[in-house]
């Protein structure tokens, strides 16, 4: 009975990740029949990349990153060099004068951007502003700000900056550190507090805005309804509930 080095079976094929050695944002993922030939394979790829057959040269790696073989003969079927799902084939370019040299298909700092200016937009039919004004005209509260700029400003008339205070819910209390606007956090109008204990979830910074100082952990940044200001003194840790 006649023998052979490997045997693949009909329509048996293999998921590989494909790189490229001129265009390192090139990655994807393509399946190919372990029975088409080296020489097939690389036609395929290069109707995806722009690399020619002729100036192609392909590397096998295993899914540890571990070089596997160069697969030099394209007579040879895929099959042949064992490669199995995951495994990464990298296109390397040979040509230097390549369309995909130099990383140009990558640069589009020089690709002309396209432009308008307003009163252009403004005279177009059929655009996203003109949908806007149309359902806001339609219907004016569906776009109207949810939160204004003056949210909450009212309550603000009665808190000052040292004063104590008590939140609620939670009863946990602290001085007044901040009073007015956090835009890094939300329109409207916040009070900053210290806590007297470690309640808090910063030290008077946020998302890179300081608002106050504060220690670690004791700061917080709360709507105006909920700090109740008044004579609210420190409470002992140490105090005892009544059983």
């Amino acid at each position: 009975m006649a023998s052979s080095r490997f045997q693949i079976q009909p329509d048996e094929a293999v998921l590989l990740r494909v790189t490229h050695s001129n265009i390192k944002s090139f990655s994807a993922e393509i399946r190919f029949s372990l029975q088409s030939s080296v020489e097939a394979v690389k036609d395929k790829l290069w109707r995806k990349c722009g690399t020619s057959v002729n100036s192609m040269q392909l590397e096998l790696y295993d899914d540890a990153n571990s070089k596997i073989s160069n697969l030099t003969d394209d007579s040879r079927p895929l099959g042949f060099y064992s490669p199995f799902d995951g495994y990464r084939l990298h296109i390397i370019d040979l040509d230097p004068s390549s369309v995909t040299a130099g990383g140009w298909l990558e640069d589009i700092s020089s690709v002309e951007k396209y432009s308008i200016s307003e009163e252009a937009y403004d005279k177009r039919d059929g655009t996203f502003r003109k949908f806007k004004e149309k359902m806001a005209a339609q219907n004016p509260s569906a776009f109207a700000p949810k939160i204004t700029d003056d949210y909450m400003e009212d309550l603000c008339a009665n808190i000052k900056v040292g004063d104590r205070c008590e939140i609620d819910p939670g009863e946990k209390r602290g001085v007044v550190k901040y009073v007015g606007r956090a835009e890094s956090l939300a329109p409207g109008f916040w009070v900053g507090v210290q806590f007297d204990e470690p309640f808090g979830k910063h030290d008077g910074m946020v998302k890179g805005v300081r608002y106050f100082d504060s220690p670690p952990l004791h700061g917080a940044l709360i709507r105006p309804d909920k700090v109740k200001v008044g004579d609210y003194p420190e409470r002992d840790p140490f105090e005892e509930e009544e059983i």
